[in-house]
């Protein structure tokens, strides 16, 4: 059985890469692979991977923690072996600490967008929210952090964002990229003309002038996601806005992979850019995507059990 073994080091070894320790999952997928080297098994199935979750353990907790390592495994490895069977989310579900995030696709960003415009809100509104979601999805700023920048916090014209009302009170400077910054300097000028003297400093407007909600952001959002038919498929986590923020962290490491950069290098420079106060924090939103996995394997051309 020497070519799940194989596969196995190979997914330990990439997503390592990415800065995941898999301590504890190294230590149930072996056994895993021990259970099917008994039962005489070449394959990963389903039917297997249950049976061996469902073996006697302390809780029910543990049992879901085995079969979601499984799970994990036999994803990467179906890449290279459809035959491999990928145990469904909806088995053995307990609740994890944190939910695997929806990463959204550059065109379903682009359709949110569209959408503010066939909402019925008011013209203040239909400026705001394209300027809101493609803050996000460019930057991976958090939405409180986004509808609390003031006009002075936005520099446009130099390509630069000051985040100065934090989370733990950590201010930092985020870039722009340059669509980025004309679009912000476009909405600040079409605001402007709809708000000559707004009631409040505040860079994004609502109606009335005022700034945005984080509530009323939240559930106009969620009406955006359906006038725009984006929705979670089978046991993908149901997107949120707070998605935007992981898609941005994958698409950034994706992007360093692609273009040959020193990933490891680079790490401490996202967790400064998105205002975590730990690396460690930054490695939750760095979640395996098939492009992803790939291109972490291709730095590893002698990688055992890697796909060709």
């Amino acid at each position: 059985m020497s070519g799940l073994h194989d596969a196995l080091d190979g997914y330990l070894t990439v997503r390592r890469a990415l800065g995941h320790k898999l301590t504890g999952a190294e230590y149930l997928l072996r056994q895993f692979l021990g259970y099917l080297d008994q039962a005489g098994a070449a394959a990963i199935t389903t039917d297997l991977a249950l049976a061996w979750a469902l073996l006697p353990a302390a809780s029910d907790v543990y049992h879901a923690q085995r079969l979601s390592a499984v799970r994990g495994f036999a994803s990467w490895l179906h890449a290279s072996d459809p035959l491999t069977q990928v145990p469904s989310a909806g088995l053995l579900p307990a609740r994890p600490a944190r939910a695997l995030p929806y990463l959204y696709r550059p065109g379903e960003i682009t359709a949110i967008m569209a959408a503010a415009g066939r909402l019925r809100l008011h013209p203040a509104s239909r400026l705001a929210y394209p300027a809101l979601v493609g803050l996000l999805a460019s930057t991976g700023i958090r939405v409180s952090e986004a509808i609390a920048l003031q006009r002075g916090d936005v520099l446009a014209g130099e390509g630069l964002l000051r985040v100065t009302r934090a989370k733990f009170g950590k201010q930092r400077e985020v870039p722009l990229h340059p669509s980025a910054a004309v679009a912000l300097g476009e909405y600040a000028r079409r605001r402007d003309e709809l708000f000559p003297q707004p009631k409040a400093g505040a860079f994004l407007l609502g109606p009335s002038g005022s700034p945005l909600a984080y509530t009323t952001v939240v559930g106009t959002f969620r009406r955006l996601l359906e006038l725009a038919g984006v929705h979670a498929g089978p046991g993908q986590t149901p997107p949120l806005i707070h998605s935007l923020r992981h898609s941005f962290a994958v698409a950034t490491l994706t992007g360093w992979y692609r273009d040959g950069a020193d990933v490891p290098a680079l790490l401490p420079l996202l967790s400064t850019y998105m205002g975590h106060a730990d690396p460690r924090s930054t490695y939750y939103y760095l979640q395996a995507c098939p492009e992803l996995l790939a291109l972490a394997a291709a730095r590893l051309p002698d990688l055992p059990g890697a796909a060709s």
